[in-house]
């Protein structure tokens, strides 16, 4: 039997919504995507799917499952959706609870860090250095975690990529917006940077990011 389309609810550029688009498009999941304006993510009909008024959420129409948060979604597809373990692995492996561990720290670490070194550079009201320097070391924090491991692997587990891998990507395209330009991810991190390279190279995620660029390009006229 056919799936029918998942709902996803995003906005054009920002990363976690485009985050799940290449977990569906990995997993070869049909989907509709619906995008909402910033300024309405606070307002009926969106807060009827996500009280809390950010995006991504989704709703599967095959179970009726309405979920939000992108981690939590990333592992309901996952679980629900890969059977062959294309972007996962099975249930109950060290490589499951491992992948998981990876993806918690994108959430807990590289979003939060990241968004908050964005935003005290480029739309807090008032210019606060502090701020701006905690936030940006944290970046580079969380980016010498990953070359760190890196170094000695060519994915974070399993030895091929996963979902904990693809959860990275979308956030390291605003890394310059993040750090002001003035550090060279391919020379000061390496590893990092070859993987990242690699990931985007997946049909999946190529295809992902023309899609984002066609959006935002739709947008915008």
């Amino acid at each position: 039997m056919s799936l029918k389309p998942i709902t996803l609810w995003g906005h054009t550029q920002g990363p976690n919504p485009w985050k799940v688009a290449m977990v569906l498009e990995e997993l070869e999941i049909p989907y509709k995507t619906i995008y909402v304006a910033s300024g309405d993510v606070k307002k009926e009909p969106f807060t009827l799917v996500n009280p809390n008024g950010r995006v991504p959420a989704i709703e599967d129409p095959n179970t009726g499952i309405t979920l939000w948060e992108s981690g939590a979604i990333i592992e309901y597809l996952t679980e629900k959706y890969d059977k062959d373990n294309k972007i996962s692995f099975p249930a109950g492996t060290p490589e499951f609870f491992e992948t998981k561990q990876w993806l918690h720290f994108q959430m807990s670490g590289q979003g939060p860090y990241f968004g908050q070194a964005i935003w005290f550079r480029r739309h807090h009201p008032e210019v606060v250095p502090s701020a701006q320097e905690r936030y940006k070391k944290e970046v580079l924090r969380v980016s010498w975690v990953l070359d760190n491991v890196l170094k000695d692997r060519e994915y974070l587990v399993g030895g091929r990529c996963s979902y904990a891998d693809i959860s990275f990507v979308q956030w390291y395209n605003y890394f310059g917006s993040a750090t002001d330009n003035d550090v060279d991810l391919e020379k000061e991190y390496p590893n990092l940077y070859a993987w990242l390279e690699k990931i985007k190279a997946r049909p999946a995620i190529s295809k992902t990011a023309s899609l984002q660029k066609e959006a935002i390009a739709n947008e915008t006229h």
